[in-house]
């Protein structure tokens, strides 16, 4: 990922994060609650949210740490399949999506911890 491919996914993701999260707060609030999942959508918007915004962090310092590009592919295939998973497990009640969740999580402390063994060695 170069600099303008990390920035631009990271601007559009927290666009994304932004509406899902104001659907999930006004459209779905009601059944979120019901089904008792609300806290699942709204722990995958967090996250979701978070790394975004880590997206545009590494679009800004890729250029000095070039490494960084691998760490957004990591942090985007953790928004992939961690936020991902607990979207569709909070929409669709499907506990089994759940089992997902922990790729993503692997790929997010990849992504972290590959960015500052990147930014310890440069």
């Amino acid at each position: 990922m170069n600099k303008k491919t990390l920035l631009i996914t990271g601007t559009l993701l927290m666009a994304i994060g932004v509406a899902l999260g104001a659907f999930g707060a006004h459209a779905l609030k009601a059944t979120l609650t019901a089904s008792g999942r609300l806290e699942t959508y709204e722990l995958a918007i967090r996250y979701l949210m978070i790394h975004a915004m880590a997206l545009l962090v590494f679009g800004l310092l890729v250029e000095t740490y070039p490494r960084l590009r691998l760490s957004g592919v990591f942090i985007l295939s953790g928004i992939f399949f961690f936020s991902g998973s607990l979207l569709t497990l909070s929409l669709t009640n499907t506990p089994t999506w759940g089992a997902v969740a922990p790729v993503g999580g692997t790929a997010f402390i990849l992504g972290w911890l590959l960015a500052a063994y990147t930014i310890l060695k440069n």
